[in-house]
């Protein structure tokens, strides 16, 4: 999966335009952060087909950027979140986003967004 983060003026009707064109292009938004600061807004996406994502907006003439995503699954009990993202920081992987994906009885399912992939990759598969 891939993260998108994209940068629109903050007024109404900016995600709606977003969310149809992806949605008209059949792209389907695994996750989802909107938020506006000021005149600009911010929308951060996760997709499963980030190159239909990619020609979508960049036919809607909007800046973005993307990063690829760590996903990792955790038992759903206190201080799980805690553990996890004590062992990324002890070892100097800096988490940019974090998405909880999906929830349920048997553990969580998260994204990560990281500056440096490589490592976290080997912390997460040591979990």
């Amino acid at each position: 999966m891939t993260e998108f983060t994209v940068r629109m003026a903050n007024r109404p009707g900016q995600l709606a335009e977003l969310t149809e064109a992806l949605a008209f292009a059949g792209v389907n938004i695994e996750a989802l952060a909107a938020f506006g600061i000021d005149e600009e807004g911010y929308v951060r996406i996760i997709v499963a087909d980030p190159s239909a994502a990619r020609r979508t907006l960049r036919k809607a003439g909007l800046a973005f950027s993307e990063r690829s995503i760590l996903t990792t699954v955790i038992s759903h009990e206190p201080g799980s979140l805690a553990r996890l993202t004590r062992k990324l920081a002890s070892s100097g992987v800096n988490i940019e986003a974090l998405y909880l994906l999906n929830s349920h009885a048997d553990g969580q399912e998260f994204a990560l967004v990281v500056a440096e992939a490589e490592p976290a990759e080997h912390l997460l598969q040591a979990l």
